[in-house]
């Protein structure tokens, strides 16, 4: 009797073992499926991060390519503005002279009504 118990004990130690390896063969396929979809995730998200990168560096030079266009722009600016002093200072001129023949025309015109009052 004692063998046979020793042996159903041993069965019912054989058949334990044998679920626990199974349940380590379920939990280890588990875990590589795991590893799997994280390493599948983690690609994805390096994928993502690379078209990030990408788009960041379009940017960039985007940005670039603006800045060289705002300081295209500045210097086409500063040469209206020089022009438009430039202008200023020649519509001061004529301003000047216009004042200066207004001055001169009125006088003549003073000069010829006394030389007309005169002559009558």
């Amino acid at each position: 009797m004692e063998k046979t118990g020793l042996n159903q004990i041993l069965d019912a130690l054989k058949l334990h073992g044998e679920q626990v390896n199974s349940k380590f063969d379920k939990i280890g396929t588990r875990i590589d499926n795991l590893e799997k979809q994280m390493n599948d995730r983690f690609e994805h998200m390096d994928e993502r991060f690379e078209h990030m990168d990408k788009r960041f560096e379009d940017m960039e030079e985007r940005f670039e390519d603006m800045e060289e266009r705002f300081k295209h722009m500045d210097s086409r600016f500063d040469r209206v503005e020089s022009k438009m002093s430039g202008l200023r200072v020649d519509l001061s001129e004529t301003q000047e002279t216009v004042d200066y023949l207004s001055t001169k025309s009125v006088q003549h015109e003073k000069k010829l009504r006394i030389l007309s009052e005169q002559q009558k």
